[in-house]
């Protein structure tokens, strides 16, 4: 347990300038190699990149508390998380650049679907969103797929921008879901 506790706080640690290093820290709670699934832009001006990676498996570590597989997907809109911002201050997210990004997930909430799934197996586990400076991600840590809201992400961009950037000894964050298997980092590329 203590190791999804600290998971985030190791993924912040590393370097991420492309998505390639995105992947690298994925890697580091996956068995075997990351791999892009997926890439695509969304938004009314299309000018958000979006990419869904695949880790074949997560850790053993860090599923060994669940002992089934769930086989319906699980909902998690709604639920709360807990905001972690990254010491020390410096390399912040441009918190305008992120609202593009949450602009372009409430477009697509009205136009593609509120809600979006993550599975967590050999397809896909984690998808990420950037535009310019800002980047954005959603890594599914539970045995199986999980359901998120759009608006619910787009919500968490706009507030972990503006507030953990170097005024609070911050350069981005994430929120942690409180039974840890979600979460949701913003981060300067």
């Amino acid at each position: 347990m203590k190791v999804l506790a600290i998971l985030p706080v190791l993924l912040a640690g590393l370097a991420v300038s492309a998505t390639p290093l995105i992947q690298d820290a994925v890697e580091n709670i996956c068995q075997g190699e990351t791999r892009i699934v997926s890439e695509g832009f969304i938004g009314k001006d299309k000018s958000v990149k979006t990419t869904t990676l695949s880790c074949p498996d997560m850790v053993p570590t860090l599923v060994s508390r669940q002992t089934v597989p769930p086989v319906n997907v699980t909902n998690v809109c709604g639920t709360k998380c807990n905001t972690n911002c990254f010491l020390p201050s410096g390399g912040g997210p441009d918190p305008n650049e992120c609202h593009v990004i949450a602009d372009a997930l409430r477009y697509e909430s009205e136009h593609t679907g509120a809600i979006f799934q993550v599975n967590n197996t050999n397809t896909t586990n984690v998808i990420t969103m950037q535009f310019r400076s800002c980047k954005t991600f959603f890594l599914n840590q539970d045995l199986g797929p999980l359901a998120y809201c759009r608006t619910d992400w787009a919500n968490l961009v706009d507030y972990i921008a503006p507030n953990c950037q170097a005024a609070q000894n911050a350069h981005g964050g994430n929120c942690v879901a409180q039974d840890q298997r979600w979460f949701v980092q913003v981060q300067h590329v």
